[in-house]
């Protein structure tokens, strides 16, 4: 890999052109990545362990659990965040291997267009993986799951089981539908500041 490849990709690729994409980048990477990683791990880390039934069997338990959780949060939001990262990525190294620089981006019609692309992509992915969410986990944590256990215990067809630390989940699960929010609304917004620069309505860095 040559020194001008490496400094191609690293001063006009991994720096967005605009300055709501840099806050994004700052946004997306630090905060939303801490948040999920650090907070995720200390509210949802043990909830199997501590998730009981009545009957409180293991193999209720286990039962019930995996038909609370079909996918973990964690993992959810973890692929989330990988799968919305892929435009960005695709268009970084299609800049690299093109040798565009930030400024040409915003100048040259085919990398603006293949940008804003990128950044509508990014949109519906987040849009999608909100939806996703609210059919998996939807907007509150009951205390009390009813779980449907006909398939393994002959005696009875619904049982209760104690889900911990509801609250907090509820409380992070509303975090984690704001942090989505935030990124469609400052995706629309670099679009929009994108469109104003290409206007000449507002400078160019």
């Amino acid at each position: 890999m040559s020194p001008n490849y490496i400094r191609s990709f690293s001063e006009g690729c991994l720096r967005p052109p605009t300055v709501i994409g840099q806050f994004h980048t700052l946004f997306f990477g630090s905060i939303r990545m801490f948040f999920l990683g650090v907070l995720g791990f200390a509210v949802y880390g043990n909830e199997a362990l501590h998730f009981s039934c009545d009957p409180d069997k293991r193999e209720v338990n286990l039962f019930c659990y995996n038909q609370f959780r079909p996918i973990t949060p964690q993992v959810f939001w973890a692929l989330q965040l990988v799968i919305v990262l892929i435009p960005g990525a695709f268009f970084h190294l299609y800049a690299a291997c093109k040798s565009i620089k930030q400024e040409d981006i915003l100048q040259k019609s085919s990398y603006t267009g293949f940008y804003i692309f990128s950044v509508f992509l990014r949109i519906v992915l987040e849009v999608a993986a909100f939806w996703l969410q609210i059919q998996l986990f939807g907007f509150k944590v009951n205390a009390i799951y009813m779980c449907d256990v006909g398939a393994l215990e002959k005696k009875f067809n619904i049982t209760r089981c104690m889900v911990p630390e509801h609250f907090e989940k509820t409380i992070f699960l509303i975090a984690m539908y704001t942090f989505t929010v935030i990124t469609v609304i400052l995706c629309v917004a670099e679009i929009f500041e994108i469109s104003c620069r290409r206007l000449g309505l507002l400078k160019t860095q």
